[in-house]
């Protein structure tokens, strides 16, 4: 659902009916009730709105929905720049245990931002994200509870050596390959066939870049967006990324179109949902 809200709605700042997201889902197998249910759990979550007309039911993003799905959209499509001047952020927290949800949110969240952690409660960037984390410790209500410094490293391991004590980069290198691999594959025979000049149907191009952002976002937010001075000489991510954004493309008309057809199918209809 946030897939599709993500790579679609959101983009035209619409609303679509109930009708055409069962629809549209019911190409991955997922039944009107798993849409239903999908769409109220989001709607109990703050991310989604309910209009309703004439006896049809109308979904649009709220403004915190929106947020998020700007904030993902920006991780999967801007990267920060590649120098390093030697500093760290550092975040330490000291919060009770009467707010563990809080902190296990910070956590989650902070892992997201690109920190790794130092220990339990010392977490660190090579970027200054001081900005983005007193939101986030606003948001959770745990500010007093949090510092936040610029630091610069003296002793006594190497930057690497601490990179690898915050970070796993040998498991996401080998997810980025994995997703080259696969995605490599199916880049080629999809210009095979449109090239052959082979009449396909639209909603394949849907299907097909719908599984290809739902794969590749996950990338985004395991990788920690280190700066090249701190990355292993074959650092994959700009392979994946440039993968990602010529195979998006390539789908982009022909999914968007099959999208479009089945709002206009699902307004064109009388019937109350």
């Amino acid at each position: 659902m946030l897939t599709l809200y993500g790579d679609y709605v959101r983009h035209a700042e619409m609303e679509i009916g109930i009708g055409s997201l069962i629809e549209l889902l019911a190409n991955f197998d997922l039944s009107e009730q798993s849409v239903r249910s999908a769409v109220s759990r989001m709607c109990r979550g703050g991310l989604l709105k309910v209009r309703h007309n004439d006896g049809k039911s109308y979904y649009s993003l709220t403004n915190e929905g929106m947020g998020m799905l700007v904030e993902g959209g920006r991780r999967i499509s801007r990267r920060k720049s590649s120098g390093w001047n030697g500093q760290w952020s550092v975040v330490v927290y000291f919060i009770p245990e009467e707010k563990r949800k809080s902190r296990d949110t910070l956590r989650q969240e902070m892992k997201w931002m690109g920190y790794g952690p130092l220990s339990t409660a010392t977490w660190i960037s090579p970027h200054d994200l001081s900005k983005e984390v007193e939101a986030l410790a606003k948001k959770l209500k745990v500010r007093e509870y949090m510092e936040v410094f610029q630091a610069k490293h003296l002793g006594f391991g190497s930057p690497k050596t601490i990179i690898s004590r915050c970070w796993d980069l040998d498991r996401i290198h080998k997810r980025y390959a994995k997703f080259i691999d696969e995605y490599s594959v199916k880049l080629d025979e999809h210009r095979k066939l449109l090239e052959s000049g082979k009449d396909i149907d639209h909603s394949e191009f849907f299907t097909e870049r719908f599984e290809l952002i739902h794969q590749y976002r996950r990338l985004p937010y395991l990788d920690p967006d280190l700066p090249e001075d701190l990355l292993p000489e074959n650092w994959l991510r700009s392979q994946a990324s440039d993968l990602f954004h010529e195979y998006h493309d390539m789908l982009a008309k022909k999914a968007n179109s099959y999208f479009d057809s089945v709002l206009k199918v699902y307004q064109a209809k009388g019937h109350k949902e």
